[in-house]
């Protein structure tokens, strides 16, 4: 059960209408030296000149847009050759940096709550509650902020809950949910 806060960003798991997700993702330029840390499971989003950047503030939709969530990046290091990593590292100088982004509008995702959450949550909307992420794996720690509600610009949309038995159940003291991008760039013009 999910009675630790232990928060890993977003992860895909099937698309609508209960397809399998099949790890697909896009590539976008990151700026050299950006920076924001990006962690796996952190939502980014789409700027003008084609780079990304992280989604920082909790309510990301749509006036900025959402594009979808980070996976992971590669870049030519000058010490160290060619590289991937979890994460993007604040002020990483690569003039070659490719972002792995997960930006289907379709891809539903789990997201830990900050709190419990009951079966009255789907259906609503959510903002991100931002956290630094864990530097050692390169792994998110953002969550869905529990205070749902039917602001139709928040940046997630509650689809359903995670259950698994022994693992995450509705109710939970940090309910894991299921959810989609809400106005995704890819689906609507925002953010550009």
């Amino acid at each position: 059960m999910a009675s630790t806060a232990a928060p890993y960003g977003l992860r895909p798991v099937k698309l609508v209408g209960n397809r399998p997700f099949n790890n697909g993702f896009s590539q976008y330029s990151i700026a050299s030296a950006y920076d924001t840390t990006i962690f796996q499971g952190d939502v980014v989003k789409l700027m003008t000149g084609g780079v990304i950047e992280k989604a920082t503030n909790t309510n990301d939709a749509p006036t900025n847009g959402i594009l979808g969530v980070f996976m992971g990046v590669s870049y030519t290091d000058s010490d160290m050759g060619f590289v991937q990593k979890n994460m993007w590292t604040a002020d990483t100088v690569a003039s070659d940096a490719m972002a792995y982004v997960v930006d289907d509008p379709d891809v539903i995702y789990e997201i830990q709550a900050d709190s419990t959450l009951t079966i009255a949550a789907i259906g609503a909307k959510g903002e991100l509650v931002q956290t630094a992420g864990n530097t050692s794996t390169g792994i998110s720690k953002v969550a869905l902020n529990a205070t749902v509600n039917t602001t139709a610009t928040f940046p997630l949309s509650v689809v359903g809950y995670v259950d698994k038995v022994g693992f995450s159940e509705i109710g939970d003291a940090f309910t894991d949910m299921l959810v989609r991008i809400n106005l995704p760039t890819n689906r609507h013009e925002t953010g550009i």
